[in-house]
């Protein structure tokens, strides 16, 4: 019978792993869907115009700007598996609440709430993670977890089309609001903050966890404090790289149901479908590019490439324009997934140039730097869609944000190799061990 440290890492990996993947894609669902809600009639029913259902869409974005480092702070000091669980019952009732709103002030708060409620999520996840997978493994194993963004968009798509043309904008909200709310108490018994907490390890398994994570720290420079850690041109370049990815991330995923709308003449079924392609391509190309990235542990070099293809793919979309429907969401399809790509080895990245003490409120201030991008991708996108009635002037805005973004890769650091301890070659059955 194998011993409980050749058992540990399957643990770690069909434990936690899923219910985290879940946990994340909740809280897409609640913060993608707005599209779909803008395309089947939100504007129409409150009788707003189009800046005001582009700040209605992007208010998400600066709530979440606003509270991300506080977050981290308290997930890496008290509690990242507690912080959710609260996160999560607010967040689905602020989601289904944007249905049941329709007086438009109070759906402004609403979005802004909701920003601030998810605002710690992703940073609490990734903090959760560092605390349970070395450095060879940490890609795949945020790339799991941020598997959660495509993968939820590309079923949500489908659903979404279905609802939106069934319920409606209303009932759309409220149906993909309420099941994080019931996900909660499955969180609060499946997860745990650390292995020293985990009743389900053995003693020698927990220590063979806490010997690997603290080996790695000692090929890292230590940083005293926050400030300190946010004052390096690492995490610097690294924040303004986000920034500008996300303006092409989330301006896509926002406003693609809108842009095939306008684009063509399929219904919204249809544009359901449509719009789950690029993020099924997204999804298996993060997939081989995470497990590349922790067999050769290289980081930087597989982050710039993609956004460079995405800038292209965005450009070469705006040249072919309207006329060629098809060949226009070919590129797009390729633009998504190259955006994906890269983001379980960008997040690992982040946690190699960083000390632990310090590693989560990098992750905190370089996400809210993405939020930020996100709220300006979100809505300068829908703003310049509405002020030239098309789309060629948003790819041109995304593709230039994404050519910044690989200028930006290419300046920052390459992160120190992993720790010298390893676990035995068989400690994952579900991937290969890097060598």
């Amino acid at each position: 019978m194998p011993d409980a440290i050749t058992r540990l890492p399957s643990r770690r990996w069909m434990r936690l792993l899923p219910a985290i993947f879940v946990t994340y894609s909740f809280a897409y669902v609640d913060r993608a869907n707005y599209g779909f809600g803008a395309a089947a009639g939100l504007a129409h029913d409150l009788h707003i115009g189009p800046n005001a259902v582009s700040l209605l869409g992007a208010l998400f974005f600066l709530g979440y700007f606003l509270f991300q480092v506080p977050g981290a702070a308290y997930a890496e000091r008290r509690s990242a598996k507690g912080l959710i669980f609260v996160s999560m019952i607010a967040w689905g009732l602020l989601a289904a609440g944007t249905g049941l709103i329709g007086n438009l002030p109070l759906l402004f708060l609403d979005r802004f709430a909701l920003g601030i409620v998810e605002s710690a999520v992703l940073p609490a996840l990734l903090i959760l993670l560092s605390h349970w997978f070395t450095g060879r493994e940490r890609s795949r194993a945020n790339t799991i977890l941020i598997l959660g963004n495509p993968v939820t968009v590309l079923w949500m798509s489908i659903v979404s089309g279905y609802l939106a043309h069934s319920l409606g904008w209303r009932g759309l909200f409220i149906v993909e609001g309420v099941p994080s709310i019931l996900w909660a108490a499955v969180w609060w018994m499946l997860i745990e903050d650390t292995p020293d907490t985990a009743a389900w390890l053995s003693p020698a398994a927990r220590e063979a966890i806490r010997r690997q994570l603290a080996a790695e720290q000692t090929s890292i420079a230590p940083v005293r404090s926050y400030r300190e850690a946010f004052m390096t041109p690492a995490v610097i370049l690294l924040a303004l790289h986000y920034l500008f990815w996300s303006i092409g991330v989330y301006g896509f995923i926002l406003w693609l149901p809108s842009m095939l709308k306008a684009s063509s003449k399929i219904g919204l079924v249809g544009i359901g479908w449509l719009s789950a392609g690029p993020y099924l391509a997204g999804v298996l190309l993060m997939l081989a590019v995470s497990f590349v990235s922790d067999r050769t542990h290289i980081r930087r070099g597989v982050v710039w490439p993609f956004m460079l293809i995405a800038a292209i793919a965005f450009y070469a979309s705006f040249r072919l324009g309207t006329a060629h429907f098809w060949a226009s969401y070919a590129l797009l399809v390729t633009s998504a997934a190259a955006m994906y790509a890269p983001y379980g080895p960008f997040f690992a990245w982040i946690t190699e140039l960083m000390p632990r003490n310090v590693a989560g409120g990098a992750i905190a201030l370089i996400n809210s730097c993405g939020a930020l991008g996100s709220f300006l991708g979100t809505y300068l996108v829908g703003y310049l869609n509405g002020l030239t009635g098309g789309n060629g002037a948003s790819y041109l805005f995304m593709g230039a944000s994404l050519l910044a973004a690989t200028a930006l890769t290419l300046a920052a650091p390459r992160p120190a190799a992993p720790g010298s301890l390893t676990f035995p070659a068989s400690d994952s059955p579900s991937f290969r061990r890097p060598s």
